[in-house]
């Protein structure tokens, strides 16, 4: 992982992508990937990352990151999305 972490700050750095924006980019993939973790759950994802759930709210508006959209991102598709049940069992037969 350590390499893989510095190939990255490389290609950032070689890239010309600002320290500020690098940090924020990753404050924003890391929150992400721990409200995916806990099914878009807040408090659990705050706790995970040793802040309180208020400051997680705030920080993720300052990011730009939408819990609606995330909590989006984790459901299954509404029923007229999925396939219908006669091609799903033709699918498994």
């Amino acid at each position: 992982m350590k390499r893989e972490l510095d190939s990255l700050v490389t290609q950032m750095h070689a890239g010309g992508i600002h320290y500020d924006e690098a940090v924020r980019e990753f404050k924003r993939r890391y929150i992400q990937e721990v409200l995916a973790n806990h099914k878009g759950n807040q408090c659990k994802a705050a706790l995970e990352l040793g802040m309180h759930r208020n400051t997680l709210s705030r920080t993720m508006l300052e990011l730009e990151l939408d819990p609606a959209q995330i909590k989006m991102g984790l459901k299954r598709p509404v029923g007229s999305a999925r396939l219908p049940d006669s091609i799903s069992r033709i699918a498994r037969s």
